[in-house]
């Protein structure tokens, strides 16, 4: 990572120096199969041809290229020596021309980290696959570029692949003379460009549709994975919401899709869901579900397709300049993904998601040391990586969510269809979208961006009712309440509800009123003389982005009927306010664990159970007083087995309390059930035990020393496979003994022989809950060694060793001491990796105070 950094200042400097007309980029990938090439990394030759334009003759600049060596570089004709002008991130650019063409003949290097040109052998029939991943700034590592997102340029590739390859770009390709020669694509940055190689699975349909002006637009469409995972690639579905989501983006944004082809490629190892490349969309291959998954995987997976179509206007059509106003890609396309969800699919509960998953991520994301506004102040690349985030994602999603109800649906969307006629194939800035939504809404938004875009942290809203002699509603206000180090108070337009049981038992609303709340305490008047409620629900609907509590009648009302509240989205709201209150150490973690045993049996949406099931993991593991976790366990096990022998035969959610039983298992009788359902000797009508099964059943067998490195390799043996490669990883290193724990530390920490992939596996392995003393000699070493991790390795292995090995199952004083030891002793350290310590502390003290909530202290 040293010497790759770019900061903001060096990247405006170059944007107001240079202007780049095209790009040529081939590429030899040749060498990705056969043999290795010996010492040092297998490598690629990357010939660039860049034309662009100076202003001020005479001035210097420079290009982006990290390689392990170049082999020419030509300026305007002119040789240069590589030993003088590459430094190993930058090719220094002297005596620039009026119009300038430089060329750069460069031995590129393969990735194993999923950074760059990544390089695939899929242990199950050898076959090499390649993919690129460039965002933030990539695409140096490929080919030599001008890499920040305001320089724009058309580009063109030409790749040389093996014979029985085929090769994928932005444009549509074709080969001739054994070389695959892509279309020149519109202008766009350098992050978004895309080369896929190898012997995929290539599927194809087309999209038609007849535009306003009578014109035929046709857009071919296709998908592709390993040839692996071809037999369980459901293609037509992925097809079908791609269509859905084009008509629907074509009837709401009136500017037809731009890119001409859509092709959507899901390949291994990925770092990300999924990636925006114009015409090329790379996803991760996990989304090819090899087993039995429930609605709310498909529901994911439709999201992601549509939010990375969305970004084919927001993000692709029109850039932001500069990482500051990230949100103007990912915020749009987060709220975009359920917009088009509900709006076109047959996913018609996505806002539960949303409400339920995506803005459990913001809240946390928001009430970390390191917290920042959506439009956010991004000083280098390295805070580029780390500002996507929850806060970027689905923070900035649920303040356009309220953006929406603030202005009206119908300004909202005539203000993104001007904006991206205004600015197609350029970049913008914040003020840039405010104007055209100031026009079309008529509303002063400079002081909505102040509140809701340039300010950080969570507002808090609490309903206080007071009730008339009579039992009616005297009074009911809502307070606002903002965390001392971000105290502003926001403007929300939010629904109140008020609940009361029906004869039959059911929680139903009987009163609705939409309100503006400013300051710290608004009443609603709306509400005054209604019938007294049972439950308050402040923020019904989901309008805006705060945390949700609860007057004490509420509360008492949940405690004993939760499961009655009829309103799948407002009994998703009720959970997540919940679950915020655990985690604020306002409700211990032991009583969040009773409601999902006494009602999430009851959930109907399976989205919602999923992640019930997964907070209340998080509850027992950090947030539940220590001495209470083996009786929480124990109680979970048995909860968890109750209402999987309960469950409908063969239903989602049979499948879902399958597995998260499997997660908490941990008693005798517990292990050997899973061992006895792997074995065929136990069974549960119903539950067909497939192989992604049962690796989940195999992970707690060999967590708990139930299941050895013999047992795992026979099962690797049945699925010999990348993805069965990965649990296989994922459980040895999973196995409680002291040299299992040294090998695995040693194979991420010391070596860098690791695929992204087989790290990332390894890290999950390593830190078991039931292992905590077994995990007591790496507090020490870890901090020992991020620093130099950080500086040797990429910036995304080092993001994952250093958040996924930060010891917080050891949770107590003395490590959260450690860590401000570190910190104090560090103060000169690169700031993203102090970011990621502080986060990690600041998650262990916030596990101490629920923990010291639960004990009761």
């Amino acid at each position: 990572m040293p010497g790759e950094n770019l900061s903001r200042d060096e990247a405006r400097e170059r944007a107001a120096l240079l202007s780049v007309d095209g790009y040529e980029v081939s590429l030899d990938v040749r060498s990705a199969v056969g043999d290795a090439q010996g010492e040092g990394p297998r490598t690629f030759r990357s010939v660039t041809t860049i034309r662009f334009r100076c202003n001020e003759p005479g001035a210097s600049s420079f290009a982006d290229l990290v390689a392990p060596s170049v082999t020419a570089v030509s300026l305007n004709g002119r040789d240069l020596d590589p030993s003088e002008v590459f430094d190993g991130s930058r090719i220094a650019l002297e005596d620039l021309a009026a119009d300038n063409e430089l060329v750069v003949d460069a031995q590129c290097a393969y990735s194993r980290t999923g950074e760059g040109l990544h390089r695939f052998v899929d242990p199950e029939d050898g076959e090499v696959y390649l993919y690129t991943q460039y965002e933030p700034a990539d695409s140096r590592r490929v080919f030599a570029n001008f890499e920040q997102p305001d320089l724009k340029a058309p580009f063109r590739f030409e790749v040389r692949a093996p014979e029985e390859w085929t090769v994928w770009s932005n444009g549509a390709g074709e080969r001739a003379d054994g070389v695959w020669r892509f279309a020149e694509t519109k202008p766009i940055s350098t992050y978004i460009t895309c080369v896929v190689a190898g012997p995929y699975h290539y599927v194809t349909d087309s999209y038609e549709r007849v535009l306003e002006d009578g014109t035929r637009l046709e857009i071919p469409l296709g998908a592709l994975c390993r040839k692996g995972l071809a037999p369980h690639f459901d293609a037509d579905d992925v097809f079908l919401i791609t269509k859905q989501g084009l008509d629907f983006f074509h009837d709401h944004f009136d500017y037809p899709y731009p890119f001409g082809k859509y092709d959507q490629a899901f390949v291994p190892e990925y770092n990300l869901g999924a990636m925006e490349n114009p015409g090329m969309v790379t996803f991760r291959e996990e989304y090819i579900f090899r087993g039995k998954v429930t609605r709310a995987s498909y529901e994911g997976r439709a999201n992601t397709i549509l939010h990375e179509m969305a970004h084919m206007w927001f993000g692709d059509l029109v850039t932001m300049e500069w990482w500051d106003d990230l949100w103007l890609k990912e915020s749009f396309a987060d709220f975009m993904g359920a917009f088009a969800n509900v709006g076109a699919t047959r996913f018609k509960d996505a806002w539960i998601t949303f409400a339920n998953r995506r803005k459990a991520w913001a809240y946390r994301a928001d009430q970390l040391p390191s917290t920042h506004p959506i439009t956010a102040d991004i000083r280098d690349l390295e805070d580029a990586k780390l500002n996507f985030d929850g806060i970027t994602y689905a923070k900035g999603a649920s303040a356009l969510k309220q953006l929406v109800a603030y202005v009206g649906q119908d300004a909202f969307l005539e203000g993104a269809r001007r904006y991206f006629k205004r600015h197609a194939y350029g970049n913008t800035r914040l003020g840039d979208l405010l104007s055209v939504l100031e026009e079309t809404s008529g509303r002063d938004m400079a002081a909505w961006s102040r509140s809701w875009l340039q300010t950080a942290g969570v507002n808090s809203l609490t309903p206080q009712v007071l009730l008339s002699a009579t039992g009616t509603v005297d009074e009911l206000a809502v307070v606002q309440e903002a965390a001392e180090s971000h105290p502003e108070l926001r403007p929300h337009r939010v629904a109140v509800g008020l609940y009361r049981r029906t004869a039959e038992g059911a929680l139903e609303r009987y009163a609705r009123a939409e309100v503006d709340v400013e300051g710290p305490r608004t009443v609603v008047a709306e509400l005054a003389g209604a019938e007294a409620p049972e439950l308050v629900l402040v923020n019904d609907d989901d309008l805006t982005y705060c945390k949700t509590r609860f007057d004490d009648t509420s509360l008492a009302t949940l405690r004993e009927h939760l499961g009655a509240v009829t309103d799948p989205l407002a009994r998703a709201l009720c959970w997540s306010a919940l679950w915020n209150m655990t985690r604020d150490a306002l409700l211990p973690a032991r009583d969040f664990a009773a409601l999902v045993l006494r009602f999430a049996g009851r959930e109907s949406d399976i989205g919602v159970l999923q992640m019930l099931h997964a907070w209340t993991g998080s509850a027992l593991v950090h947030y539940a007083a220590p001495e209470w976790r083996e009786t929480g366990g124990r109680l979970l096990a048995e909860g968890a087995l109750r209402e999987l022998r309960d469950a409908a035969p063969g239903s989602e959610h049979q499948l879902a309390w399958a597995r998260f039983f499997a997660s908490v298992a941990a008693g005798e009788a517990d292990l050997a059930l899973l061992r006895g359902l792997l074995e065929g000797t136990e069974k549960i009508d119903g539950l067909d035990v497939d192989q992604e099964l049962r690796w989940t059943f195999l992970a707690p067998l060999a967590a708990h020393g139930a299941a050895d490195e013999g047992v795992l390799a026979a099962e690797l043996a049945r699925d010999d496979t990348a993805s069965g490669k990965r649990h296989q990883v994922r459980c040895l290193a999973s196995r409680p003994s002291e040299a299992v724990k040294a090998q695995a530390w040693a194979q991420v920490v010391e070596s860098d022989a690791l695929s992204n992939a087989l790290v990332e596996a390894t890290i999950a392995g390593f830190a078991q809950p039931s292992q905590r003393e077994l995990l007591a000699p790496y507090t020490e070493k870890y901090f020992a060694a991020i620093e130099r991790v950080w500086a040797e390795r990429s910036i995304q292995i080092g993001m994952d060793v250093v958040r996924g090995l930060f010891p917080s199952l050891r949770d107590s004083r003395d490590t959260l001491d450690a860590t401000d030891a570190w910190l104090s002793a560090h103060e000169g350290a690169a700031p993203a990796l102090r970011r990621l310590v502080l986060e990690a502390r600041d998650d262990l003290a916030r596990a101490l105070r629920a923990q010291a909530c639960d004990g009761g202290a």
